[in-house]
């Protein structure tokens, strides 16, 4: 397509120089046969940076205390205040960032769940629960099953990350 890319990271692409209109239709084209879509709205994109951020957070992380932390994680990433963040996501989304944050980690415990190496206090520890009273109430919130339950049903009602 002759598009001169300088940096590509996830979800991210920095161009050199703009594109012209005819080249930008042509490209969202493209991503969309791909099953993608060009953000070039800036609250859009920065959507999508905090969906990446607790996404990154929860699926990709190995140590529970870092999960959780988000009015420290997600301003210190971005740049920006956590209040402005947080009303933007609200705004865009109709859900708080509290929230998917909470979908997140339940799609991931219902992984481990499913894998079945850990037990349900495992997984309340390494999704940085409280305790697994906790975890297990929220839960059974989100999926209207206990964590027992889901494991003994072996339901894999997951949801693909960015169907969240």
């Amino acid at each position: 397509m002759g598009i001169e890319d300088i940096d590509v990271g996830l979800g991210e692409v920095k161009l050199a120089n703009p594109l012209d209109d005819d080249i930008q239709r042509k490209l969202e084209i493209k991503l969309k046969e791909l099953g993608f879509e060009l953000l070039s709205n800036r609250n859009s994109q920065l959507v999508e940076k905090i969906k990446n951020a607790i996404i990154s957070m929860v699926h990709h992380q190995h140590e529970p205390e870092r999960i959780g932390r988000l009015s420290e994680q997600i301003p210190n990433q971005l740049g920006l205040s956590y209040s402005f963040l947080s009303k933007l996501f609200s705004t865009q989304e109709g859900m708080t960032i509290e929230k998917y944050l909470i979908l997140q980690k339940i799609e991931k415990a219902k992984e481990l769940l499913i894998y079945g190496e850990l037990n349900v206090s495992e997984i309340a520890f390494q999704l940085n629960y409280s305790s697994s009273q906790h975890f297990s109430r929220q839960f059974k919130a989100v999926t209207g099953l206990s964590p027992s339950l889901f494991m003994k049903l072996k339901n894999s009602g997951r949801k693909p990350l960015d169907g969240i």
